[in-house]
């Protein structure tokens, strides 16, 4: 019956790193907020991973070398939260040289406590909860061998019940991305306990020698982008004794502050160093503010957008389907963002000379994981392809819109109500497609009767509608051609070669030319087609 030392406090750190770096990627891809603080598996991987080279001669030195090391490589709302539970086990481990089952129990609920207290507005259905109740079902445990069995079936049960307890999470079919990795630990660190991990060194208990770097996706912010998700902001700062007095200072006028100017905080103060984590539009303000009462250890500061998120899950973290799923295809930045803003789970690229194969589709619904899953082509020449893959696949009910065009896509789509019967809900969307016309311009690639080699033309289906040097001209006449001036809304969209001073222009024109139909602009960023207009 092993009891808790120095050595194997820090080789149980060491597994429970190890374990999470296998299933680090698993962890990011659970991660199903609109804007995920960066990676959850990344952030939390790193946090442990700073406490693997603590050291020290006695549990207590130990334990509270971890802590330290955890708190200063805390990276993420989530690793901030896995710093302060380790911060508060080494709290309860304070004076010890070694602890048996009941006095780690102890320490543990100590670490409960301190992560709730990180966190000024603490919600159930994430870490804090799967710590909780794994803490709560490992209570009076009489070895350290029944208190880690206990502890991780606790949180297993309670990780599959965080759907329950956040809605978001129902929806996407997935479990608490925070307390999955958490799960992940503690399943490491029995693995040491039980002699499956030599109790050596770092590199013997498996752990990555090196940490992984992400290369940032430069064009997912371009110079037309508009910041909507903000900065996600971390830094250390230390309280100095020139601006506050540290005796008497109450960091909640600091904690206070940042409430009011940003989301998703989390924060702590552990003696003169205060530990923040925030979202906010205006990090600048949130820094300067607070040099006010300290000085900066390090500071991070990354634009949300710029997050990156695979779309690989492992099974073992899929807890529910989700009733109902979207898959559509697109070619376009804009166009791809455009029907993820309107609902669409997977959106397959591809569209005309890109016509996707049937592993894509196949592929998509793996992704998407729901019971029942809607598909819109978008092009009539992936109709069938479409078609071909919901026959072959089993392990949903796939049925497919349709959609000959990106624009009878985008209406279907908008007249989506999840609330209705799938059949029903195919006809109601069948027929919402069919009320929309959609016009394209391009240039022409040979000579016709209608339009000489090189020239722009404008057509709906397979009629040519306008034809000209210039695009715009083009693009005009066709929506003169398809009556725009008596439709209601007239969506403009503009292809990757078009510049936005051009497209605008063009909307300025549509609406002078139309005014009771209301038109409006996306750069949709789409290859071959110049615009594309939907008509409704």
């Amino acid at each position: 019956m092993p009891v808790l030392d120095a050595k194997l406090y820090l080789n149980l750190v060491r597994g429970g790193a190890a374990r999470l770096a296998r299933n680090r990627q698993d962890i990011n891809d659970l991660n199903v907020f609109p804007i995920p603080d960066g990676d959850t598996g990344d952030n939390m991987y790193m946090t442990i991973e700073a406490g693997t080279h603590a050291a020290g001669e006695s549990l207590s030195e130990v334990a509270a070398a971890v802590s330290q090391a955890m708190l200063l490589g805390a990276r993420g709302n989530s690793g901030v939260i896995l710093s302060r539970i380790f911060a508060g086990i080494a709290k309860g481990l304070k004076g010890l040289k070694e602890a048996d089952a009941i006095a780690f129990s102890r320490a543990m609920q100590e670490g409960v406590e301190e992560a709730y207290r990180s966190v000024p507005q603490p919600v159930e259905g994430t870490i804090l909860t799967v710590l909780r109740e794994g803490a709560e079902a490992a209570a009076g445990a009489s070895s350290m061998e029944a208190y880690f069995d206990r502890w991780i079936e606790g949180m297993e049960h309670s990780l599959q019940h965080t759907p329950e307890l956040l809605d978001v999470l129902k929806k996407a079919g997935v479990v608490d991305s925070g307390g999955a990795g958490l799960l992940c630990i503690g399943e490491g660190m029995r693995e040491v306990l039980y002699g499956r991990f030599p109790l050596g060194s770092e590199s013997e208990a498996g752990i990555p020698q090196e940490k992984s770097s992400q290369a940032i996706d430069l064009n997912a912010f371009t110079e037309d982008s508009i910041l909507e998700f903000g900065y996600c902001t971390e830094f250390l700062l230390r309280l100095q004794r020139s601006k506050v007095n540290l005796d008497t200072f109450d960091e909640s006028v600091i904690s206070d502050w940042l409430a009011n100017r940003g989301d998703s905080l989390v924060f702590f103060r552990d003696g003169s160093i205060v530990k923040v984590h925030v979202h906010t539009a205006d990090p600048g303000a949130i820094l300067t503010r607070c040099r006010e009462w300290g000085e900066f250890l390090s500071v991070k500061v990354e634009n949300m957008t710029l997050q990156h998120h695979g779309n690989q899950m492992d099974d073992r973290f899929k807890r529910s389907r989700k009733a109902l799923g979207v898959v559509t295809v697109a070619a376009g930045k804009g166009l791809t963002d455009t029907f993820r803003e309107m609902g669409a789970d997977a959106v397959i690229e591809g569209g005309q000379t890109m016509n996707p194969p049937v592993e894509s589709f196949r592929k998509a619904f793996d992704q998407v994981n729901a019971e029942n899953i809607l598909v819109f082509p978008n092009n009539g020449n992936i109709i069938l392809t479409a078609q071909q893959a919901s026959a072959l696949y089993k392990d949903s009910c796939v049925k497919v819109i349709p959609t000959k065009t990106l624009g009878e896509g985008y209406f279907a789509l908008a007249n989506l109500d999840s609330e209705l019967p799938p059949d029903e809900l195919l006809t109601v969307l069948t027929e919402a497609a069919g009320n929309v016309t959609t016009g394209l311009v391009s240039r022409a690639v040979r000579e016709t009767a209608e339009t000489r080699c090189g020239d722009y033309i404008g057509f709906s289906g397979k009629e040519i509608l306008s034809s000209g040097a210039s695009r715009a001209e083009t693009a005009l006449a066709l929506a003169e051609k398809l009556d725009a001036g008596k439709a209601d809304i007239l969506i403009l969209f503009n292809g990757a070669d078009v510049s936005a001073p051009e497209a605008e222009a063009l909307r300025d024109t549509l609406e002078k030319q139309f005014p009771r139909t209301e038109v409006i602009l996306r750069d949709g960023g789409q290859p071959i087609y110049d615009y594309i207009l939907v008509i409704c």
